[in-house]
């Protein structure tokens, strides 16, 4: 049995094929009973359209690149779910790639996805290589999602506000009674946005000479050990705010196995609000670095882009909120 065709669609449903392209480009502008038809015929043939030959009739691919900085990262599952439901709402299907695996082979997956023809590229995280970006840039319609670097023309950048988040996670700390408290730093735009706040926010409460940074990463075991170096310090801190809850998980580690008790003995507080800081053994004080809605707008600024791509770039921030949970709470001295 051969498989349906336009032809086949357009003979049950009495319309024309050209017709039947334009319902299902969802073009606007078609009678409301000719499109019912036109969708009723499809779904009683099974009809499939074929993607390549549309592709090449439309000069679209109707794709999206998708290249992670790393895949581990939990956060970013919060950022595609919020990108993917926009893209499939315009039907618009994702290619991923993992930027991590992309170092280690030493491939340019910008550079494959623009040989693939994909209408469109969102670059989630930092790259390791900007330079790679800018050059994708010139040729797909291009955004940059969950950081603010780099800064490209005709790139827009869409991430969470890390300037308020990190205050509204250190005053919820100073709120709490807490002078001693320490940061557990990231790199790259990201993570000096975070530990400025935090340092700004401390100086303005009058505690700079209390706050403490410490270097780390954005991992969990970056997180044990710049927790570790914390907790051998003569003056110990009482709240530690880690650059995101996977360096915090490392954190809690740390405490515990130097026989602290959280929040008891030492508060800590994360960031992104991933699905780890929800795990109930866990239950981690975090900011909701609105994960779905920076993805949701990455989607709607590409599908701008692809229309118009010649408009300037421009910064989106969503805003972020505190999530308070059990992992904060008042010093034992205050207690």
């Amino acid at each position: 049995m051969t498989a349906p065709t336009i032809r086949d669609v357009a003979a049950r449903a009495g319309v024309s094929k050209s017709l039947v392209s334009l319902v299902l480009r969802g073009a606007k502008g078609v009678r409301p009973e000719k499109r019912a038809a036109v969708l009723a015929a499809v779904e009683e043939l099974g009809y499939r359209p074929n993607a390549a030959a549309r592709s090449l009739s439309e000069r679209r691919t109707r794709t999206v690149g998708v290249l992670l900085n790393d895949l581990r990262n939990p956060w970013f599952v919060e950022l595609l779910d919020g990108l993917n439901s926009r893209l499939y709402d315009s039907g618009l299907h994702t290619l991923l790639a993992d930027g991590h695996l992309n170092r280690r082979l030493g491939e340019d997956l910008t550079r494959t996805f623009a040989e693939l023809r994909v209408d469109g590229l969102v670059a989630v995280g930092t790259l390791h290589d900007p330079g790679a970006l800018r050059v994708a840039a010139g040729r797909v319609p291009t955004v940059v999602a969950g950081t603010r670097e780099p800064v490209l023309p005709g790139v827009d950048l869409i991430a969470g506000d890390d300037e308020l988040g990190a205050r509204l996670a250190t005053e919820h700390l100073i709120a709490l009674g807490h002078r001693h408290i320490a940061h557990i730093a990231g790199r790259g735009a990201v993570g000096d946005l975070r530990r400025r706040s935090f340092v700004a926010t401390m100086r303005e409460h009058g505690l700079a000479a209390t706050a403490v940074v410490e270097q780390g990463d954005l991992t969990e075991e970056g997180g044990y050990r710049a927790t570790v170096r914390l907790l051998s310090r003569t003056r110990r801190p009482t709240a530690v705010f880690a650059v995101n809850d996977m360096a915090c998980v490392g954190a809690l580690s740390a405490a515990e196995e130097s026989g602290l008790r959280v929040p008891r003995d030492l508060s800590l507080v994360g960031y992104d609000n991933t699905y780890l800081s929800r795990l109930r053994h866990l239950w981690l004080t975090t900011v909701d670095n609105a994960g779905h809605e920076v993805g949701r707008r990455a989607a709607q600024r590409l599908l701008e882009r692809i229309d118009a791509p010649d408009r300037p770039a421009r910064v989106d921030l969503a805003t972020p909120a505190l999530e308070v949970r059990g992992t904060t709470a008042a010093p034992a001295s205050s207690a």
